[in-house]
């Protein structure tokens, strides 16, 4: 493999794509542990996927925003290191896939030079901060969230504090109180508001999805805007230092709540406060002032047929900004071609700001339509067959890629989400204007897919039968957004065979228009009539004993199905070795004297501690003493090398956040690292002498 070289204006983006390369190279020749190895690509957007020998590459779309340029470097990569696909995800990224690993680093270079990243965008790290897609042109939004969705991405973008989690950390931004970017489910949730004239946000903590859905917390009723970034840095701070890291089915910050209590959680945050790099930060709003730069303009005497009368109704609204409108972009389970790509940017610019959006639901926002232009942009799209109807209603279903490329995925997610969408269209067209009740699909029970806050949710299963295993779906009834930071978790009903999935669609839908009162939303009457009504009119369709041949093979498939789960990556856990953990606490200290040469003591400082929990772990292990937690690590160190150290070490390392991030305390705090890390050197050497005679 050859060495890797590139030019970029950013030297601190160019350094971590050559140091990619480097690490891809010691990994192919036996250098790197894998699961070490693992962490790294993770935390650079390279994920393996369900075929063996290449990579999903998840591109990191902050808001899910693209410029125009943007989406077509993106179709442009695509063509050359992938497929020609774009899949956009639910957390507003875009996904390529079958890509080398080796040309990980050159598409990443290439990337960059439209100030794309695929930093973070997996691994242990901050995800993708998603935002409202309207956010800046919502007609009631308070004010734009924008510019506190992108100073909060840069802030902790490669910020060491956020690095190696024990797992990974999910945050967004609605624009309103409805909360279409789900603050409820994530780990962070900002509503804004505005009180006493002054902008600041309502935050949600602790929600998640996954195999074990929770609720967020209420943090704040209303804390100003120069408050959420120290808020944000504290709280993750606490997760690094007191959340798991053996079990990664326990690793979420959701768990770590539900273990030491909520006031004890915040009590912890509030003692991170004195340490914090900054105490308030002041967002630039000013440089994220909307401009429209409309050059193109079409006068529209056309008569309007009933297709457009219909998507005008249900993918079109008026912006805040006046003779402006935004338009949804449908885009089937969320995939694009290249070649489709290229087309809409070339015919688009103009009359579109360079400003496009992926949606939550795995679709595009247009933005700053003039209205003489609408009947251009759907002629456009209707050529490329994108201007279906019903883009934000329950004929739009969300569905993650499932068994198509997933390691975790158990039965299919994609295919039956064309047959449930076809029986909406054939069976039910007036709920096309239906934009109060949501479908979701995911492959496995980890909800990529959403599908534990939809009204109609399903996950892939597998079910037996006389000794045979045919796919099946679990079906969760009555979740769902309420709004300003309260949803809803579906009840699990009923699991049935994969391919009674349109049956059980219609006979659900049938049942809610039979009997549900005028004017009754879904959930009311699915609380009205209680769960066990709903489990009695499905269980029919549960019934094993009237199995066909075609039961045991999944949609989309020709041979007989049969569970082939992989390990997960997103929620992998890093193993550390003795051998690398030294390894890397000196790396640390190197990467802190680098900090403090440029003034970041606040950086520096916590590399320092991290390479003392490095190396406090290092010798744990050395004694086969395990701890999930960095907090952990530090109260047992002392237990166990008191006669080596002192039982000094928990009172040295926790000097972090006892003290102000100053010039004097980084210097000291390196220091005392370095001598920790050389002392505990002496001491393992010993160990392994000790061990070697007995």
């Amino acid at each position: 493999m050859q060495s890797f070289r590139t030019e970029l204006e950013n030297p601190l983006v160019e350094k971590d794509i050559i140091d990619l390369e480097r690490k891809i190279r010691l990994f192919r020749e036996g250098k790197i542990h894998e699961e070490k190895f693992r962490s790294l690509r993770l935390a650079r957007g390279v994920y393996g996927q369900r075929q063996q020998g290449v990579q999903m590459v998840r591109i990191k779309l902050p808001y899910g925003k693209m410029t125009l340029n943007q989406w077509k470097r993106i179709a442009d990569i695509s063509d050359e290191y992938s497929t020609g696909n774009l899949h956009f995800t639910t957390r507003q990224d875009v996904q390529i896939h079958f890509v080398s690993l080796e040309r990980t680093p050159e598409l990443w270079s290439k990337l960059e030079e439209e100030s794309i990243t695929l930093r973070e965008a997996c691994g242990n790290t901050v995800r993708n901060i998603t935002a409202s897609p309207t956010a800046g042109i919502d007609p009631n939004e308070p004010f734009d969230v924008t510019p506190y969705v992108h100073a909060t991405f840069e802030y902790f973008l490669r910020n060491p504090v956020c690095q190696e989690m024990g797992r990974k950390f999910k945050m967004s931004f609605s624009s309103t109180d409805e909360d279409t970017a789900l603050s409820y489910m994530h780990d962070l949730g900002f509503i804004p508001k505005i009180q006493n004239g002054k902008r600041g946000f309502k935050i949600m903590l602790g929600g998640g999805l996954g195999a074990q859905p929770q609720l967020a917390y209420l943090a704040y009723e209303f804390l100003e805007e120069d408050l959420i970034i120290p808020f944000v840095e504290a709280v993750l701070r606490v997760f690094d230092r007191h959340g798991e890291r053996n079990s990664r089915h326990k690793a979420r910050l959701k768990f770590l709540i539900a273990k030491i209590g909520f006031d004890t959680f915040m009590n912890l945050v509030e003692e991170e406060k004195l340490s914090l790099k900054v105490k308030t930060f002041k967002v630039n709003t000013e440089k994220f002032a909307l401009e429209a730069g409309i050059e193109n303009s079409i006068i529209d005497n056309s008569s309007k047929s009933e297709l457009y009368n219909n998507w005008f109704k249900t993918n079109v609204f008026a912006q805040k900004q006046t003779g402006y409108y935004g338009v949804f972009v449908r885009v089937p389970l969320g995939n694009i071609s290249s070649t489709v790509s290229r087309a809409l940017i070339e015919k688009l610019s103009g009359f579109v700001a360079d400003d496009v959006r992926v949606t939550v639901n795995q679709g595009l926002l247009l933005r700053f339509v003039k209205a003489e232009n609408l009947s251009y942009i759907f002629d456009l799209l209707s050529t490329y067959n994108l201007a279906a109807p019903g883009a934000n209603s329950i004929v739009n279903i969300t569905a993650c890629p499932g068994t198509d490329t997933c390691n975790l995925a158990i039965s299919d997610s994609t295919s039956i989400t064309l047959e449930l969408e076809k029986v909406l269209k054939e069976d039910f067209p007036e709920l096309i204007e239906e934009n109060n009740m949501q479908i979701k699909i995911s492959g496995c029970m980890n909800a990529c897919g959403q599908h534990s806050m939809a009204h109609i949710g399903f996950h892939g299963s597998s079910l037996k039968s006389a000794g045979k295993v045919l796919p099946a779906l679990q079906v969760l009834l009555g979740g769902g957004t309420v709004g300003n930071g309260t949803g809803r978790i579906a009840d699990k009903v009923i699991k049935i065979p994969s391919k009674r999935g349109p049956q059980l669609l219609r006979v659900l839908l049938n049942d809610y228009e039979s009997n549900g009162i005028e004017g009754e939303y879904f959930n009311d009457y699915y609380d009205r009539q209680g769960e066990k009504y709903f489990y009695a009119l499905l269980k029919p369709l549960a019934d094993l004993t009237t199995l066909v041949d075609t039961d045991f093979v999944d949609w989309g498939r020709d041979e007989i199905f049969q569970t082939e789960i992989g390990v997960g990556e997103c929620a992998s856990v890093i193993i550390d070795l003795v051998a690398t953990l030294f390894y890397e606490s000196e790396e640390k200290i190197a990467w802190a004297k680098e900090a403090a040469d440029e003034s970041r003591w606040a950086d520096a400082i916590y590399y320092a501690y991290q390479s003392q929990v490095n190396t406090a772990k290092a010798l744990l292990l050395d004694k086969n003493v395990s701890c999930s937690t960095q907090n952990g690590i530090i109260t047992e160190f002392d237990k166990h090398f008191v006669d080596e150290f002192g039982g000094n070490f928990k009172t040295q390392v926790l000097q972090i956040n006892q003290n102000e991030p100053s010039q004097t305390f980084a210097v000291d705090y390196i220091t005392a690292s370095e001598d920790f890390l050389k002392q505990a050197m002496i001491v393992r050497e010993s160990l392994k002498k000790e061990f070697e005679i007995a």
